[in-house]
């Protein structure tokens, strides 16, 4: 296990030009003819007890990003350095075996389908306690106290245990999902869209139950989400993406009503109005979403942006913080004016 330095003291994760591409090969021998960018050069940090959300288009690179931070995927280079509470630092990225086992206690994912990621053989008790005997925590007889607390604090009856995924309703699997998750006390939870699937009455009772989690755990969350209105109540800070690039990042008040990315912008003006009565000049970006596979020059975002200038066709922009805590990737960012919402 290698110890390194976090800058920030109160950063639980820093992650630093991460990059995870995967080669495509073609034809009888299976050459090498490409590569596509899921996560192209991605760096943020996250601080702890807050929620930062890592938005964007399908297809963006956000859950490859969190996979590769708990290591379910290699990432080809980069860091992603992880702090616990006892002030051990490590490069998650340099750890195999028993080390990266043994870190895995202290992060882990709750999944976008509650029902494709419960086995369907195994009842509640087995699902839930599955990480305490992975991490040899307690003996059966514990591991069933266990299981009723953790039951109970996500909202389920401890009666539930025997019963199978089959048996239970969309909301209900998440929570098994939740219950699985904290079931070796982690301190960082990586939610890849953990109400996409779910009905919006429901959405907002899991909500509910995470943010509750989060206080009385002291958890920290990377809130992984393509839904903009479910990230501006949940989140403190937003990251947006975009064909592997983190593009813009800001605390959440100032990122709606502040933009300074011409994607962002866009993005905020997709979110469909709940009231007719508004209504919105803006029109649909022109063209499609650039291939990662072979990306445009300069800046990826530059054949659909209406502001794009020739600089913006042969430079690639770095992200530079163009004010207190609000990082932007954009040549422009600080002679354009945008719309919030």
């Amino acid at each position: 296990m290698v110890i390194e330095e976090i800058t920030n003291t109160d950063n639980i994760l820093e992650v630093e030009n991460l990059k995870k591409y995967f080669p495509v090969k073609s034809g009888f021998f299976r050459r090498l003819v490409g590569e596509l960018k899921a996560v192209d050069d991605v760096s943020f940090e996250l601080r702890r007890g807050e929620t930062l959300a890592l938005v964007g288009e399908s297809g963006c690179g956000k859950t490859t990003t969190a996979r590769c931070i708990v290591k379910a995927v290699n990432p080809t280079s980069g860091t992603v350095k992880f702090k616990n509470q006892s002030g051990e630092t490590v490069n998650i990225t340099d750890l195999q075996g028993q080390a990266l086992r043994a870190l895995r206690r202290n992060i882990q994912m709750i999944f976008q389908d509650p029902f494709s990621s419960l086995n369907p053989r195994m009842n509640v008790f087995d699902i839930v306690s599955e990480p305490l005997t992975n991490f040899r925590i307690g003996d059966r007889s514990d591991r069933e106290e266990r299981v009723v607390q953790l039951l109970d604090l996500v909202g389920l009856r401890p009666e539930f245990m025997r019963r199978f995924p089959h048996a239970f309703s969309g909301g209900q699997r998440q929570r098994i999902g939740i219950a699985r998750a904290l079931a070796g006390n982690p301190e960082l939870v990586i939610a890849d869209e953990p109400v996409s699937a779910l009905d919006v009455s429901v959405q907002a009772q899991i909500l509910n139950l995470m943010s509750d989690l989060q206080q009385e755990l002291s958890l920290t969350y990377l809130f992984v989400s393509h839904d903009l209105s479910v990230v501006k109540i949940f989140s403190n800070r937003v990251a947006v993406m975009y064909v592997g690039k983190i593009v813009e990042i800001a605390d959440t008040d100032e990122l709606f009503s502040n933009p300074e990315h011409p994607y962002t912008e866009a993005l905020l003006y997709s979110v469909p109005k709940t009231d007719p009565r508004q209504r919105t000049e803006w029109e649909p970006l022109a063209g499609e979403v650039a291939n990662p596979l072979n990306p445009p020059s300069g800046c990826y975002f530059h054949p659909r942006c209406p502001y794009a200038t020739e600089i913006c066709k042969t430079e690639t922009p770095p992200l530079i913080e163009t004010s207190p805590g609000h990082w932007t990737s954009c040549h422009r960012s600080e002679e354009l004016t945008l719309r919030g919402v």
